[in-house]
């Protein structure tokens, strides 16, 4: 369960993860912002250190650790760009569905290429119509002989232009919603599968962002991931898994804010003292660090709880929503302690201000992630 002390363990992941983040990320994070450049080398020192794939198991290479831990290394990452931890962490998404419900023979043949070699993979359920619906996606299957035919295009997919492979959700009958989604696992080469072109984001510019086309593009049945028709349920496992990730990337960039917004205003002056000296900007970076405190206890309890094998759906909604909101505000209350120079991008604040709107839109809105609480809280 959550504990408020770090392992030994845990320390040494956390100094790793921060050490790799001051050096390797935040000297060139406004550079790859700027320029939109997909973080290859940076990722390519994350995979050799350990620092990717990091809760695959040890039999398929992997470290096999927790989400906890996994949190512990995503937040060190998001302190220094979103965009590169949402890059590096796109593997765990991807994987996770595998790690749910795959067996042996696609662990290691999926995991264990994840592990042998740098390489990438995707998670896709979005689609142009069906973003937070995950249960009106519209892609369609069917079976012929001993292959799954697709057809449709998947939209907002993170590492879609470099993935070695996808796990693709579709239905073999969209009027049947949730009841006829089945997940499989799609690799880059298969026949009839196309990558669009790289979407231009307002933030996390780092991170490669596609569609996914599939025009009669053919899949052996051996990819099927699970039974036929539960892929509705894949996906909310897995989002149940991975919206602590959400929180623990917003996490680091409330910290970020602060830290920067702490130094800012020590050495700023107006009206002949530093700003740090009135309340008006006191009682902002006081709630940014009752905000840091409240998001990084709440995410870590998410985390734990399903580290110890419990439900934690609800909370991993409070966590997300939670995070992603103040991660948002943090931000934006940081550009304006900086004032005009927050608006500018020769100081960081404005990268974070952008950064953290896509933590209230990906793997679920913060509008769904009221929906899925609300109903757990009216329904007992």
């Amino acid at each position: 369960m959550y504990r408020f002390d770090l392992s030994e363990e845990d320390l040494a992941i956390q100094k790793t993860a921060r050490d790799f983040t001051r050096e390797h990320i935040i000297p060139v994070a406004g550079e790859l912002d700027e320029n939109g450049t997909f973080p290859q080398d940076i990722c390519r020192k994350a995979w050799e250190l350990g620092l990717m794939n990091v809760e695959v198991e040890e039999e398929y290479g992997g470290l096999h650790l927790g989400i906890f831990q996994n949190c512990l290394i995503n937040e060190e990452l998001a302190y220094g760009c979103t965009g590169v931890a949402t890059t590096v962490t796109g593997n765990t998404l991807a994987s996770t569905p595998i790690f749910l419900a795959g067996n042996a023979d696609q662990k290691k043949r999926f995991l264990g290429q994840l592990t042998e070699e740098l390489s990438y993979a995707s998670y896709c359920t979005s689609e142009p119509d069906a973003g937070s619906d995950v249960a009106g996606l519209r892609t369609r299957y069917e079976k012929v002989g001993d292959e799954y035919i697709l057809n449709g295009t998947k939209q907002w997919i993170t590492n879609g232009g470099h993935a070695s492979w996808y796990v693709i959700f579709a239905t073999s009958d969209p009027s049947s919603r949730h009841k006829g989604i089945s997940a499989f696992v799609v690799p880059r080469d298969s026949e009839g599968l196309s990558v669009g072109k790289k979407e231009n984001k307002l933030g996390q510019r780092a991170s490669d962002t596609r569609q996914i086309h599939l025009e009669d593009c053919r899949v052996p049945a051996a990819n099927l991931l699970g039974a036929e028709g539960e892929g509705f349920k894949l996906a909310m496992r897995t989002f149940d898994r991975t919206r602590p990730d959400i929180g623990s990337f917003a996490c680091g960039i409330m910290r970020r804010a602060l830290d920067e917004c702490v130094a800012y205003a020590n050495e700023r002056k107006a009206f002949g003292v530093p700003i740090a000296q009135h309340q008006a900007v006191q009682f902002m970076i006081a709630d940014m660090a009752i905000a840091y405190e409240a998001g990084h206890l709440l995410t870590y309890k998410a985390a734990s709880l399903l580290d110890s094998g419990a439900a934690a759906t609800i909370v991993s909604s409070y966590a997300k929503a939670f995070c992603a909101d103040n991660a948002m505000k943090v931000a934006t209350d940081a550009v304006q302690v900086f004032g005009g120079n927050g608006y500018t991008k020769e100081y960081p604040v404005e990268k974070l201000m952008r950064d953290a709107k896509l933590l209230q839109i990906y793997e679920g809105t913060s509008q769904i992630q009221r929906v899925v609480i609300a109903r757990r809280v009216l329904g007992g």
